[in-house]
């Protein structure tokens, strides 16, 4: 039976000091953790905050937090995921990295809030261009994809993940305004409509404008194929750790036939 341990940290932005970090990852790769998920915006500022920062501060803190986690990566043998911002000729981009010992890998987040009072669209460079595959890798046999928080609502993107037989989809998130239970319900239902996993690492922290008060308020969580929360973390700085099976994920898709059903015409 082939398993993968995962671990997602719950955490708030960290700013310039990351040393935490090595606590939990400790922790994690002794109950035998293959991959590490962080939040969006952990390892940089939200992105409201941003535009009060020097770029120079912005482009020397995503420099330090990737060669970090890939000194990290390279001592405990694992992966992280992290949401982390790019500047490229002056323009922000968000992108999600994938660290490991020996290389560094970007995905592009390619749909973004557009929304008057979180417009990530307008603040953010990535381009607006046909979609393509979320990035996706593996480990231990275990086919692993990873969307940006927001493109879990987005069938097209679901889509290419069905045709590439994804087991494991990694969510980082920065959810607030109280939207628990539509994030609770969301998540869920994609896991058992597609029969994967998903794991969701959803910061902490506030962010302040005038009487404004945003609240990111955790909620990560592993859910598995058949839609069943495995393990959920509350609004506390902490961690998840869980193992994953490729059985949960063969018996689903065997029970159901989604994929068959899609399959048989022509839509896979």
């Amino acid at each position: 039976m082939k398993t993968l341990t995962v671990a997602a940290l719950q955490l708030p932005t960290l700013g310039m000091n990351a040393t935490r970090l090595e606590f939990y990852l400790k922790n994690a790769t002794e109950r035998g953790a293959r991959l590490v998920l962080l939040g969006e915006y952990v390892l940089n500022h939200f992105f409201r905050e941003l535009e009060e920062i020097p770029r120079s501060m912005v482009k020397e803190q995503s420099r330090k937090h990737t060669e970090l986690l890939q000194r990290l990566a390279k001592e405990y043998d694992v992966v992280f995921v992290a949401p982390i911002v790019r500047i490229e000729k002056k323009r922000y981009y968000k992108t999600i990295a994938k660290i490991g010992a020996k290389k560094v890998e970007y995905y592009r987040q390619q749909i973004l809030i557009p929304y008057d009072h979180w417009n990530e669209a307008a603040f953010f460079s990535n381009e607006v261009a046909p979609l393509k595959d979320p990035m996706i890798f593996r480990i231990d046999g275990f086919r692993i994809a990873v969307l940006g928080g927001y493109e879990l609502h987005f069938d097209p993107l679901w889509e290419r993940l069905d045709r590439r037989k994804v087991d494991l989809v990694l969510l980082p998130t920065a959810s607030t305004f109280g939207s628990h239970n539509r994030w609770r319900t969301l998540i869920k239902s994609r896991a058992f409509l597609h029969g994967v996993y998903i794991l969701r690492a959803n910061r902490l922290g506030e962010f302040s404008e005038g009487e404004n008060r945003w609240r990111f308020y955790g909620d990560s969580m592993l859910v598995d194929p058949e839609g069943e929360v495995e393990m959920m973390l509350e609004d506390k700085e902490s961690m998840l750790v869980e193992a994953i099976e490729k059985r949960a994920v063969k018996e689903h898709r065997k029970s159901w036939r989604f994929r068959e059903a899609l399959e048989a015409r022509g839509a896979l």
